[in-house]
């Protein structure tokens, strides 16, 4: 007996291709259960539906040949358990994840993915300060110029002006110190981000804390950094706002600025104009992966989760 394969039925025979991708195009912004639900469908077949879907998707976007990456790596578990994503930043898409931990041992599988012809054509790499992917990227894309995620130098001087925040409640008593309870949230956002009432509870906590309006502020002109189009005036900017750190006694600021001129090289690497890339794309892509990871809460299939990792920036079937 010769059973005949039909182009139109999806790997379920069941199901149509075209009912197949109905449900994945429903799967991008609802939970399987929730799809499962509205169709009166098997839970574990509209899994199965949503990664033909998802896997049509990435055969449609073709095989990657970035000339521009970015690596990151998210925690898929409670405790230390990583993965790497990789990105091509210029077609704005992740086209790898994958690795046991963050290790370089995991950041060369996804030169092994790639292809070393492909590798040595990628011209730039944007990371975080975490030296495996350095070392990695240094050995197999040798051609790539290293330049250091912007967010993630800014995530790092957060964690400062968060410790001068610690240290001036445990320093202080009574309503100096009701100022600064329970505004870690207000004191570390972006002005633009908080509601009026948080703009006002700023200003009211600045007004009182002299050390703390003295952090805020170095932390707001540090952005200016990346706006510099020369290396020389980057360099300058960078001394100058290191030089103002002098008689503050902001011992957290102090630490980062050593982080930065131990990587100075990677950021500079943002001044040269081959180097312009939009690095909002990684922080975009950032949020839409921690939107993914609560959405599918408790899944222990990490082939779905890299699915719709990797199609999460494509475009709908």
């Amino acid at each position: 007996m010769k059973r005949e394969q039909l182009a139109f039925l999806a790997d379920n025979p069941f199901y149509t291709k075209r009912f197949a991708f109905y449900v994945g195009r429903r799967c991008v912004n609802t939970t399987i259960k929730d799809v499962a639900q509205e169709l009166r469908l098997d839970w574990h077949a509209v899994k199965e539906l949503d990664k033909q879907y998802m896997r049509a998707q990435l055969a449609k976007a073709g095989t990657p040949a970035p000339k521009a990456i970015g690596i990151d790596e998210i925690s898929t578990k409670k405790g230390h358990t990583y993965r790497i994503v990789v990105s091509d930043l210029i077609r704005r898409r992740p086209i790898w994840f994958g690795g046991e931990d963050r290790s370089e041992k995991s950041m060369a599988m996804f030169y092994d993915w790639l292809g070393e012809k492909k590798a040595k054509r990628i011209r730039l790499a944007v990371m975080d300060m975490w030296k495996p992917f350095r070392n990695v990227t240094r050995e197999r894309a040798p051609k790539a110029a290293i330049l250091f995620d912007k967010f993630h130098i800014m995530r790092h001087l957060g964690k400062a002006l968060d410790e001068v925040r610690k240290s001036e409640y445990r320093r202080l008593s009574g309503r100096d110190r009701s100022y600064i309870k329970g505004q870690k949230y207000t004191l570390l956002s972006n002005r633009e981000n908080l509601t009026l009432d948080g703009r006002k509870a700023l200003k009211k906590l600045l007004a009182a804390n002299n050390r703390l309006n003295r952090a805020y502020l170095l932390k707001e002109s540090f952005g200016q950094l990346w706006d510099y189009e020369t290396e020389g005036w980057a360099r300058r900017f960078f001394e100058n706002w290191r030089a103002s750190l002098k008689w503050q006694r902001l011992a957290p600021y102090e630490k980062f600025a050593k982080l930065i001129e131990r990587h100075w090289d990677g950021i500079a690497a943002y001044c040269k104009p081959e180097n312009k890339v939009s690095l909002d794309f990684v922080e975009g892509l950032n949020n839409k992966i921690r939107v993914i990871q609560r959405r599918a809460y408790g899944l222990r299939d990490e082939e779905y989760l890299q699915l719709k990792i990797l199609t999460c920036m494509l475009p709908k079937l």
